[in-house]
């Protein structure tokens, strides 16, 4: 059969990928791994024994060099008494080499094993010992070892001194029974080498089949959510690099779905708050279309019914920016930077001056130097100073202390009823003292945005005088900040009572 993802790879000229899942190439891997350590493993044993069994030869044939060179020195005519029974009991062949080539061997010796140019050097030079292997013109091979020879000759100097003559002891042994081992063991490793390839073949099928579980079980959940949307949790059970992956995988879905689920409460409050004011804008627009041609509108109604449009845009463009507002992620994005909140604060605090002229501010601000973004933080303490001054009567007050790290506002206000306090943060969330007045409903949540994405935390509860108090805490010192410290948001922490 035709693949066609490498049939389209050629068309495009670029190389074609073998098509390999990760478990076969775990088992590809495993098994090359282990064939590889099998063969040098075994390599290794069959050279370290080879070298042995020779070492342990040599050594047996130099210690009867040894034992047999006395006697040999001592009768060199008849090699010491030696005749080829003993040598065959012993599985050895002797020759006696002279310096100058000549050999002489035991009675009976049949074994065609010509020195060499090692044993000659031995008995020329008559130091050190030579050790070789050797082939004979019948196939047999032979362990050859040469040992120094003295023996005199017979004949006297000047000085009635005896001449030594220079001679090799050369022992040889048949390598038949040390090749006999050397083959046995290399069948034993090939076959011990061919079971753990097997071994090793099964282990990375497991491996590949068990221990990639999780991550089949991942491909299966992301195949799962890319056709259905269902943002479903992987169970799981073990603690490892895998079970860490599928937790995290766990905590996307789980951020996914609840980043959906605020989408899509969004999504319907924002429809429905935007129906009421663009229903009433309609109907108001038709009012006007309909009094250009019947002209039913009394003197002073189409005056009114602008400015009732007007207002009626003026809230839904305030609608629209703080949907915007809300609709940013919950980090801030913008650079952060060391400011003075007081700065924040006083400028708040004129804004919301203008609009409450009757009002009285009670302001008292204490240094406090924060990491944040100043637009986003004034609008936030904006909102907490309008929520004030809407719920304020014409000559009320309105209280705003900066001491420490804690922003108090207070209002003269009807307060917030015990059922509220928790409720009042939430986003298009109206009370029914706050039906009746102008607004959006999501105000407050956009100061609670504001201030956890900038690691600190807002409170409602109730004022001394009756009315609502608002506490707001960034973190903070009251000394300048050093503008070449890194900048940072610091982590969202929690307030020190009950929300």
């Amino acid at each position: 059969m035709i693949n066609l993802r490498r049939l389209h790879r050629l068309v495009e000229g670029r190389p074609s990928v073998p098509d390999r899942s990760l478990g076969r190439r775990t088992m590809l891997l495993t098994s090359i791994t282990v064939a590889v350590s099998v063969i040098m493993v075994g390599l290794a044993a069959w050279w370290i024994t080879r070298w042995s069994l020779l070492e342990q030869l040599d050594n047996e044939l130099i210690e009867l060099a040894a034992f047999t060179s006395g006697p040999i020195s001592a009768d060199l005519e008849n090699m010491g008494g030696l005749d080829s029974g003993a040598l065959r009991a012993v599985n050895v062949v002797l020759i006696v080499l002279r310096a100058d080539g000549d050999t002489q061997r035991v009675e009976g010796s049949n074994v065609d094993l010509p020195p060499g140019a090692h044993e000659l050097a031995v008995a020329r030079t008559q130091s050190g010992a030579s050790a070789r292997t050797d082939t004979t013109s019948d196939g047999a091979r032979y362990r050859i070892v040469a040992v120094p020879l003295v023996i005199d000759s017979g004949q006297a100097d000047s000085n009635a001194t005896p001449v030594p003559h220079n001679y090799a002891l050369v022992l040889a042994r048949s390598m038949a029974p040390t090749d006999a081992v050397l083959a046995s063991l290399w069948i034993v490793l090939v076959v011990v080498g061919l079971l753990g390839v097997v071994l090793s073949l099964i282990s990375g099928w497991l491996v590949g089949r068990s221990g990639l579980q999780p991550l089949r079980e991942l491909s299966t959940a992301l195949q799962r959510v890319t056709a259905t949307g269902e943002l479903t949790p992987i169970a799981f059970h073990s603690t490892d690099e895998l079970g860490e992956l599928t937790r995290s995988f766990n905590t996307m879905m789980n951020s996914l779905r609840s980043s959906q689920e605020r989408q899509r409460r969004l999504i319907a409050d924002a429809g429905h708050e935007l129906r009421t004011p663009l229903t009433s804008t309609r109907t108001n627009v038709e009012l006007l279309i309909a009094d250009e041609n019947s002209d039913m509108l009394p003197d002073g109604a189409r005056a009114e019914i602008l400015r009732d449009v007007a207002a009626q845009l003026g809230e839904f463009s305030s609608l629209v920016g703080d949907l915007v507002q809300l609709s940013r992620e919950d980090k801030v994005t913008a650079s952060p930077e060391a400011i003075d909140f007081r700065d924040v604060v006083q400028s708040a605090v004129v804004r919301a001056k203008r609009r409450g002229p009757t009002i009285n501010f009670n302001v008292q601000l204490e240094p406090l130097f924060v990491i944040g973004e100043p637009d986003t933080l004034e609008r936030a303490v904006t909102n907490l100073l309008d929520n004030a001054v809407k719920f304020s009567p014409p000559d009320g007050t309105v209280t705003v202390k900066l001491e420490g790290d804690l922003l108090t506002v207070e209002d003269e206000g009807p307060g917030i009823a015990k059922e509220d306090l928790g409720k009042v943060f939430d986003r298009f969330y109206r009370s029914d003292r706050a039906r009746n007045t102008p607004g959006t409903g999501l105000g407050l949540s956009i100061v609670a945005h504001t201030v956890q994405a900038h690691g600190g935390w807002v409170e409602a509860g109730g004022a001394p005088g009756g009315g609502a108090k608002f506490t707001l805490r960034l973190p903070g010192q009251p000394d300048p900040i050093n503008d070449d410290a890194a900048l940072s948001f610091p982590a969202p922490t929690a307030p020190s009572g009950n929300r």
